[in-house]
C-alpha cells in the first residue's frame, strides 16, 4: 500500500508491523517511527484505526485477542462496508 506521499518508511512496512504496534510490543525506536508515520499518513492511520477496532471487537466477542480467520474476515468486510457507506453519506 502506498498513499502517494514520500515517507521515510514505506506504508507497506508500517502496516506489516501495525499489529505488534497495537499490542505495544515494539522497541521504542520502532514505536516512534510508526507513530510519526501515522501522524503524516491518513490512509495508514485509517488502516490502523480499522485494525484496532477489529481487535477490540474480537476481544469483546471472543474473550481473547485472536479470532478465527473466518470471523476476522467477516468483521473486516463489515467494517469496510460501514466505512464506505459513511464516506458516501458524508460526501453527498
Amino acid at each position: 500500500m502506498s498513499c502517494g506521499e514520500h515517507h521515510d518508511v514505506d506504508c507497506s512496512e508500517i502496516l506489516q508491523r501495525v499489529y505488534v504496534f497495537i499490542d505495544n510490543e515494539l522497541e521504542d525506536a520502532s514505536t516512534e517511527e510508526i507513530r510519526q508515520h501515522l501522524e503524516e499518513c491518513a490512509p495508514c492511520l485509517d488502516e490502523y484505526d480499522l485494525e484496532r477496532c477489529v481487535k477490540k471487537l474480537v476481544h469483546r466477542s471472543c474473550g481473547s485477542d485472536h479470532a478465527p480467520d473466518a470471523l476476522r474476515q467477516k468483521i473486516l468486510l463489515r467494517l469496510t462496508r460501514i466505512q464506505v457507506e459513511t464516506s458516501i453519506t458524508t460526501t453527498d
